[in-house]
């Protein structure tokens, strides 16, 4: 029998009897039956496999941030103790920080693994990946377009985080908003301002930012006295009142150095300007100004330095009338 009388025959018991033809294509077909599915049952693996050591990895990040932060020494200069920060507020900005970040980079990291997860999944079934990536880019570049603003917002808080500008607890001024930040989220800086006002401001309109609360701080004081005044005795009084305020107990460890007179700040029309500084511990500046501002009043008292009214002359002219009928002429009225 000839080759073909064979195929002919094969074919006609094939049509007659589907079991005998059912073997042949699955023999045809048995690497895409098996090989596909298998293939991406591994790329599910592979991926839930990546996502949880990347998570855990992360994971362990944060927590060794958490643990050194809480034991990281105090920074030292002249003199005692240094009170650099609040320790609870210090450790509720550093978990917080941490925790943030650590959010962050594990949603990131899924969605990285989940879009490369399926386009390798996509590939296996043999969709064409070029036009989806050229839909999606399209798709994204709308969407950047439409929410530029918000991207920017995220941006811009995680930067914040990143580079630490400032935390919960710090006192800052954000130009309009000025006050004690309550909350830092990705997209919203929250501040109390004095008047008790929360504020709601986007990290993407944060232009430049004033932070009072970092590392030192410095009370600056302004003293104004009379041009009669010896200068010498001034700068011994306001350097005498600043280093009994530095051996006060309550003040021993807010104040970081000897307080220091730079001189004469202004020549004002009431008066001669004198500067007195001394660098404090953050957040302190104030209640060391408004104590400073105490003490430099009696002391000038004691030492009979005059602190000048505002000087006005005011000239009092009469109309012709009165130079005619006699009146009493114009009169410079003093001070």
């Amino acid at each position: 029998m000839s080759s073909v009388d064979a195929s002919a025959s094969y074919l006609l018991s094939s049509h007659d009897n589907p079991a005998i033809a059912a073997p042949a294509w699955l023999q045809d077909n048995l690497g895409t039956l098996v090989g596909v599915p298998l293939r991406i049952l591994l790329i599910v693996l592979g991926a839930m496999l990546v996502r949880v050591l990347a998570k855990r990895a992360i994971t362990r990040v944060v927590e060794r941030v958490l643990q050194n932060g809480g034991d990281e020494p105090r920074r030292s200069t002249r003199g005692p103790a240094v009170l650099q920060r609040d320790k609870t507020r210090a450790d509720e900005r550093r978990e917080q920080r941490a925790r943030t970040i650590g959010s962050v980079l594990s949603s990131i990291v899924t969605i990285v693994i989940a879009v490369m997860g399926l386009a390798m999944v996509l590939d296996q079934i043999g969709i064409a990946l070029g036009p989806l990536l050229a839909s999606a880019g399209v798709v994204g570049l709308a969407i950047g377009f439409g929410a530029q603003s918000l991207v920017a917002d995220y941006l811009a808080g995680m930067l914040i985080m990143v580079e630490d500008q400032y935390g919960v607890g710090d006192s800052v001024d954000l130009g309009e908003a000025i006050g004690e930040v309550e909350h830092v989220g990705l997209r919203l800086t929250q501040v109390r301002d004095l008047n008790g006002g929360l504020w709601h401001i986007r990290n993407g309109e944060i232009m430049r930012v004033r932070n009072d609360s970092q590392e030192w701080a410095r009370a600056v004081l302004d003293v104004s006295v009379a041009y009669d005044s010896n200068l010498e005795t001034v700068f011994d009084v306001l350097e005498e009142t600043g280093l009994a305020l530095r051996e006060n107990p309550d003040f021993k460890d807010v104040l970081l150095e000897d307080p220091s007179v730079w001189g004469v700040q202004s020549l004002s029309p009431d008066g001669v300007v004198v500067r007195l500084v001394v660098k404090t511990a953050p957040l302190k500046q104030w209640a060391v100004t408004r104590e400073l501002r105490r003490r430099v009043k009696d002391a000038l008292d004691a030492a009979g330095i005059e602190m000048p009214f505002p000087q006005r002359t005011v000239w009092v002219r009469g109309g012709e009338e009165a130079d005619v009928e006699g009146d009493r002429p114009s009169i410079p009225a003093g001070r």
